[in-house]
């Protein structure tokens, strides 16, 4: 059915509602009315075959703005689109974010068909341990439990005793019986779940794999010395996923979700943020008193997603795009992430 130039004006008025704040575009793009006319007959198309279909779209916090509020019907982080992939009773769900996070919604919600926008869209954590090198760790390690952090592949999940999140890993790791834990795959995340937990006072041996984030790995205590003296009274929030020495130095350490909440609530005249840039994106949208400094990174991985791809993967989803998964590997890594619902603190 043909659209109408009034249906598009509606959809680039409705769009530049909810984009006008943004500044933070690894594009360079102005959101503009012009801007939000020209993507306004993709949101629509997208839209309407969500309906024909019976479609949901996850849109990660990290993905470009156009998507998170053209047309997705959930967005956040892991933890959040995890439980709606587990609630959903879509026929697809399209999950723009990063492969691994595609796994986790297939593992949550088998009958339905997974599709991604971009099958390049990887995660050097999620990429840098597979199940093969996991039950070699295991093999070392043979009284330890085996936490998993939600950015691992299903493969790894599968190996694993418990998967958390960097909401929820102190409060799940604290509370297993056993004291050696194999923490996989974030080196850094784990250092400082080791910290924090000591800060604590709770004694348990936390032994690591090697990866860490491309993009949280990339800040240091030096950036945050240089914007504190440029901007009195700013507050620096850092990722978990960042060095111990940023985590230090930062006002707040959190998950995606937490981060937001800190800011939304705070006071402060500044902000730097230290985590992908999409995330200041959408705190601009939402928040959009807030100030922000430069400071973030993008991830090149989150930004293979597009309006495109996401229109190309609901109207004809090539094999590559479709997420498969073998049932027992499923089982078994569904296991892992329904044990992380269960022990999770309760809200």
């Amino acid at each position: 059915m043909p659209v109408t130039a009034a249906a598009l004006e509606q959809e680039a008025d409705r769009l530049l509602r909810a984009l006008l704040h943004v500044d933070c575009d690894p594009r360079g793009r102005t959101w503009n009315y012009e801007a939000c006319r020209a993507i306004a007959p993709l949101t629509l198309e997208i839209n309407r075959l969500k309906q024909e279909k019976n479609a949901v779209i996850l849109a990660h916090s990290y993905v470009e703005p156009e998507i998170i509020y053209g047309v997705a019907d959930f967005r956040g982080d892991s933890y959040f689109l995890s439980l709606k992939a587990r609630e959903s009773r879509a026929k697809v769900i399209v999950f723009a974010g990063v492969v691994f996070m595609a796994e986790t919604a297939k593992i949550l919600s088998p009958d339905a068909q997974v599709v991604v926008p971009d099958r390049g869209s990887g995660c050097s954590l999620a990429d840098s341990l597979t199940g093969a090198q996991l039950r070699q760790l295991k093999a070392l390690y043979p009284d330890a439990t085996v936490v998993c952090y939600i950015n691992s592949t299903a493969d790894v999940k599968a190996e694993s005793d418990v998967c958390v999140t960097s909401g929820n890993v102190h409060h799940i790791v604290a509370g297993l019986p056993a004291k050696r834990i194999l923490f996989v795959p974030d080196r850094l995340m784990g250092q400082n779940v080791r910290d924090e937990l000591k800060r604590r006072g709770v004694d348990k041996e936390i032994i690591t794999s090697d990866g860490t984030c491309m993009v949280h790995d990339e800040f240091g205590p030096a950036e945050i010395a240089a914007a504190r003296a440029q901007f009195p009274g700013l507050q620096v929030v850092a990722h978990p996923e960042c060095t111990p020495e940023v985590a230090a130095a930062a006002d707040f350490v959190g998950s995606t979700g937490a981060m937001m909440k800190f800011v939304k609530t705070g006071g402060a005249p500044y902000y730097l943020m230290l985590t992908e840039c999409g995330l200041v994106g959408r705190l601009q949208v939402e928040a959009p008193e807030k100030n922000f400094i430069a400071g973030c990174r993008l991830c090149p991985y989150m930004k293979l997603n597009s309006l495109e791809k996401v229109r190309d993967a609901l109207l004809a989803p090539r094999p590559e795009q479709i997420v498969t998964l073998d049932e027992p590997l499923r089982q078994r890594a569904a296991h892992c992430i329904e044990r992380m619902f269960a022990l999770s603190p309760v809200d």
